[in-house]
């Protein structure tokens, strides 16, 4: 059984409008995932006590950053902690031009002899947008020869029945959409976990804590994998 996870993490600022990486890295213990895939992720390189040093110590995990932009608050982005080795990896850019710059992660883990692809992102604003990047993250699913494949993270789709949902639909079959947004009270799923095949998805499920609920302003979805023998 393997654990993967998406968590949008609003800079590590909570409900309470207060920055504090430890409260998340707390959460994400609860969770415990074997791997996750963040968005909003602040970076600030050299500072101690920052998130990703703290998950990579509390799970033993590899980090990988995915940074997209930088503001005047910082570098900024996506990124994938794995407990499962790496075997490759690679930055997609998914970005359209004069909208805010996106990005996935795509990571070949090895699990337990077989591979897994696990694809990480954070669409678009725009359904233009996120029509565009699905396309494009579907075309490197595709690709790729994994026994399992997973594509996960806050995509932003607020229409359930839009077209860069039931395009997913069509490539992985049905995935259940639970609300992780706003955390005090759930009511969209803009953030979603696909699984091929469908048959490996063992459980999807929102963790809602009390931690998470204060911790940002989206709660982290969790899914169950079972990989074929």
């Amino acid at each position: 059984m393997i654990r993967v996870a998406t968590y949008n993490v609003h800079r590590s600022v909570g409900r309470d409008g207060r920055g504090d990486p430890l409260r998340v890295a707390r959460v994400v213990e609860e969770v415990n995932p074997d791997v996750l895939a963040l968005q909003e992720v602040a970076y600030r390189h050299g500072e101690r006590g920052h998130l990703l040093d703290l998950l990579a110590e509390a799970l033993g995990a590899q980090v990988v950053e995915g940074m997209t932009l930088e503001d005047p608050r910082g570098h900024y982005g996506n990124a994938l902690v794995s407990r499962l080795p790496i075997r490759e990896l690679s930055h997609v850019n998914i970005s359209v031009p004069r909208r805010e710059p996106r990005g996935a992660i795509e990571a070949l883990l090895d699990a337990g002899g077989q591979t897994l692809q696990v694809v990480a992102t954070h669409l678009g604003l725009r359904p233009m947008e996120r029509r565009h990047q699905v396309r494009a993250l579907l075309r490197v699913v595709d690709a790729s020869d994994a026994s399992t494949k997973v594509l996960l993270g806050d995509l932003n789709e607020w229409f359930l029945l839009g077209r860069p949902i039931r395009w997913l639909q069509r490539a992985f079959e049905e995935t259940r959409a639970l609300p992780t947004f706003p955390s005090r009270r759930p009511l969209f799923a803009l953030d979603r976990c696909w699984v091929s095949p469908s048959a490996s998805l063992s459980r999807l499920y929102v963790h809602d804590s009390s931690l998470a609920r204060l911790a940002s302003d989206h709660l982290p979805l969790v899914a169950d994998l079972r990989l074929p023998e």
